[in-house]
């Protein structure tokens, strides 16, 4: 059980921004914390840490070193004086100094900055030194419960070569800040690895790593087992879903798989697969992953979104997806929360959608289903100039906090104008990192504010139109909300529906949306007048809800 932790900085050092930091990481792991502050003498640290019992002692001294070492040796003159047993001793302070005080052999850990911040609750949650994948946690559940309450961090990596892929895995792998790392396969291995007189020749490496056997899988995989042991994921593959789970599973051991709902097919142009027929597989490879207790990720909101739908259209979606999910037998569920799509949405505005999306998603919570939150950055929005979309980068995942995510998908700052090479995604992830060291825990109010609980309102009770639509697609021949037939159906006749569909055969493409104030809502095309989803579906899609909303 977690003790008191007593902690200041020493002598005549004022910088207390490192001991704050490291007591608000204590009291979020059940410490007692006394925060002693700036220049505190020897004979202080030692009288508070005898009349509370002390477990741990906290000492920063961030100046000259040659004082620093003269401040250490008297206080652990002082602290023998005290007789003071038990007590672990704990520094911070810069490299130079750090050095110094691990030199005199009795402080029991010391941090100097240069360490990921989830070192530091590894170390009060008494982990031991961590050396093997068993320390880390060998599956997304038992990672998450080793880094509790610090979120997993995941990236996309494939470079257009193997061996280069190879070789940034494992760069990636030894600098330990990064816990999942999702393989990106090219297109050609995506849409025909199981086919390969299918795959264009001109196009290998288009979009990631030109996976053609499974040994370079398994090479791939060995290459992550060193440093702090990343989990490895991979896509589903836009066809063949079940061959690629398979192939991934034995390969990869695949920490949790992707698959999306409506998508990979004839509608966004990455297989020659119908719309029912996409959705027919998609479930039943949800069902595969179900059946052996591996997490799936339903990649289905953010597909709507990037593709300009409105915000009532990406909270059916996010409901839709884990509903289906659910369904078909998924007990452990990621559900992804992009922020930033499209760019012009409001920071209050995108608080709203995606809170939206999670209290819909987790009406769906019992015992036999949970979703964790995986948040991260539009990928749209990021700037081509890479300067700018380091500030970007930032500035969405302090907005994704707000949310308490359990994992945080990082998308690499250089994203608007390349795919990023092995050093670019731990330069990103070390950006994430520094903004969990400042933020994680004290953004929560980013979800309160009267405008966001009244736009979430507002999307519930509209999504809830949307889906008795679909609902009303149906017969007394299964649950509609997870027909391939009658999914296809309401994308068809429009009730689910994105600008960027207009002209697909097997889309309505009717929809109009604009940003109004920081949202995003469906439009009138010629008086450019806000559509309730009554008024759109009825202008639209001839379909009328005449049910009231209700919460599912």
């Amino acid at each position: 059980m977690p003790g008191t932790i007593v902690a200041g900085a020493l002598g005549n050092c004022v910088h207390v921004a490192g001991v704050a930091g490291f007591l608000a990481i204590a009291e979020q792991l059940g410490y007692k914390t006394i925060f002693l502050g700036a220049a505190v003498p020897p004979e202080r640290f030692a009288e508070v840490a005898r009349k509370h019992s002390a477990d741990i002692v906290g000492i920063s001294y961030r100046l000259t070193p040659e004082v620093g070492k003269r401040l250490l040796e008297d206080i652990r003159h002082t602290f023998r004086a005290d007789a003071m047993k038990g007590v672990r001793f704990v520094f911070g302070g810069t490299p130079p100094m750090c050095e110094i005080a691990a030199k005199m052999g009795w402080f029991d850990r010391c941090f100097s900055g240069m360490e990921n911040p989830d070192e530091v609750y590894a170390y009060l949650r008494g982990d031991a030194v961590r050396a093997n994948t068993q320390d880390f946690g060998e599956t997304l559940i038992d990672r998450l419960e080793k880094k509790h309450p610090y979120p997993l961090l995941r990236h996309h990596f494939g470079l257009p070569s193997v061996a280069d892929t190879i070789e940034g895995v494992q760069q990636i792998a030894e600098s330990g800040v990064l816990d999942v790392i999702s393989t990106a396969p090219d297109q050609n291995a995506q849409e025909s690895f199981f086919r390969p007189g299918e795959m264009n020749p001109m196009l290998s490496g288009a979009g990631g790593v030109p996976i053609r056997d499974a040994s370079e899988l398994t090479a791939i995989y060995n290459a992550s087992r060193r440093g702090n042991y990343p989990l490895m994921r991979i896509y589903s593959g836009t066809r063949d879903l079940l061959s690629w789970a398979e192939l991934a599973h034995k390969t990869i051991h695949n920490a949790w798989a992707a698959v999306p709902l409506c998508w990979y097919n004839v509608l966004d142009g990455r297989s020659n697969r119908t719309p029912e027929d996409a959705i027919r597989e998609n479930q039943a490879c949800m069902r595969w992953h179900g059946l052996r207790g591996i997490p799936v990720e339903v990649n289905e909101p953010h597909h709507w979104g990037l593709r300009d739908s409105h915000d009532v259209t990406s909270v059916v979606a996010a409901y839709l997806a884990a509903y289906n999910a659910k369904q078909m037998g998924v007990n452990h569920y990621v559900a992804q929360y992009m922020f930033n799509t499209p760019p012009g949405i409001s920071p209050e505005m995108d608080m709203a959608k995606v809170q939206a999306q999670i209290e819909m998603v987790e009406s769906l919570h019992g015992s036999d289903f949970f979703s964790f939150r995986q948040v991260r950055a539009g990928l749209l929005h990021l700037s081509p100039q890479v300067d700018k979309a380091k500030g970007q980068l930032a500035a969405s995942t302090m907005l994704a906090l707000g949310v308490m995510p359990h994992i945080i998908h990082v998308v690499g700052y250089c994203e608007g104008d390349h795919a990023a090479s092995a050093d670019e995604v731990i330069e990103s992830c070390n950006i994430v990192h520094g903004v969990l060291r400042n933020c994680l825990g004290k953004v929560h109010h980013l979800m309160t504010s009267n405008a966001m609980l009244e736009r979430k309102k507002e999307l519930m009770a509209e999504a809830e139109v949307t889906l008795n639509a679909i609902r009303d697609l149906g017969d007394d021949n299964g649950d509609p909300l997870c027909s391939p037939r009658v999914l296809a159906r309401a994308i068809a006749t429009g009730i689910l529906d994105a600008p960027h569909l207009r002209g697909n055969p097997f889309a309505a493409g009717k929809l109009v949306t604009r940003v109004i104030d920081g949202a995003v809502y469906a439009v009138d095309p010629q008086s450019g007048r806000i559509l309730t989803e009554q008024e759109r579906l009825a202008r639209d899609c001839s379909v009328l809800c005449d049910r009231p909303p209700h919460h599912p």
